[in-house]
């Protein structure tokens, strides 16, 4: 079976092609569960997200897509949230999904993965960039708010790598991300940035496969062509490392399912 779990739509102001684009490209990819789940709204970097009054026509749309489409394909609804302290919303974290992702995109309110501040990584201890970072995943782990943990390792986004491992500095998170029983996402837009490999490394995913932690696929697609992109890489690399299951959400519950 091909999961699908993390898509976008034009509400989150960076990202084209309607609906009905991305839910027929998943179809031609052989897809056979494919979820919506565009950046929930915030109080904060409002130009890179819907906006509160879009929140239920966004909801409604999905499951109205989730109605038309059944006989082709499943449609699932998530919503991919930033965890950032003083800013999240219960208008989001309750609202009626199959399922969240918990995102790390701001470091003390840096948007460290958008092009527009990458010069901060100029001025900073590229070490204490990483530590604040997984920092921050593992606090997200730990407030169990989230079903899903979005590209793990997004820190490497532009290839600033630290001077030691890097799973020096994921090993609390990955742990975090086990007791909260949460699941792993494997995030192919990493083949699309700078770094040019998949989130998470091969490193950090052979230590979640070691802990037992779920895995689950998103193509993060930002445009109808960039669903099932680097599909075959992506199952490539998780077979390698042991897996065969994968999870997908329904209603807030996990089931696994072979792929």
């Amino acid at each position: 079976m091909k999961v699908d779990l993390h898509n976008h739509t034009v509400l989150c102001n960076h990202a084209t092609g309607t609906m009905h684009e991305y839910v027929e490209q998943a179809i031609a990819c052989e897809i056979d569960v494919f979820g919506f789940s565009d950046h929930a709204p915030m109080d904060f970097d409002p130009k890179y997200r819907m906006q509160f009054h879009e929140l239920t026509p966004y909801l409604e749309s999905v499951k109205a897509l989730k109605t038309q489409y059944a006989s082709r394909i499943e449609i699932l609804l998530g919503l991919e949230v930033d965890y950032l302290p003083g800013h999240m919303d219960k208008r989001v974290l309750l609202a009626p999904v199959d399922y969240l992702i918990g995102s790390v995109h701001f470091i003390h309110e840096w948007g460290f993965d958008n092009p527009e501040f990458i010069g901060r990584y100029q001025t900073q201890d590229i070490n204490a960039i990483w530590s604040d970072y997984f920092k921050a995943v593992t606090d997200m782990a730990q407030s169990e708010l989230f079903d899903i943990v979005g590209h793990v390792d997004l820190i490497k986004v532009f290839n600033f790598l630290p001077h030691t491992s890097a799973l020096a500095f994921a090993k609390p998170a990955l742990h975090a991300i086990k007791e909260a029983q949460m699941t792993l996402e494997l995030n192919v837009a990493g083949y699309r940035k700078p770094i040019g490999q998949a989130y998470p490394s091969a490193e950090l995913l052979s230590y979640a496969y070691a802990l037992d932690i779920p895995i689950t696929f998103g193509s993060d697609a930002h445009n109808p062509a960039q669903v099932g992109l680097y599909r075959k890489e992506i199952e490539a690399l998780a077979k390698d490392i042991g897996y065969t299951q994968c999870a997908l959400y329904r209603n807030r519950k996990r089931e696994m399912v072979n792929f």
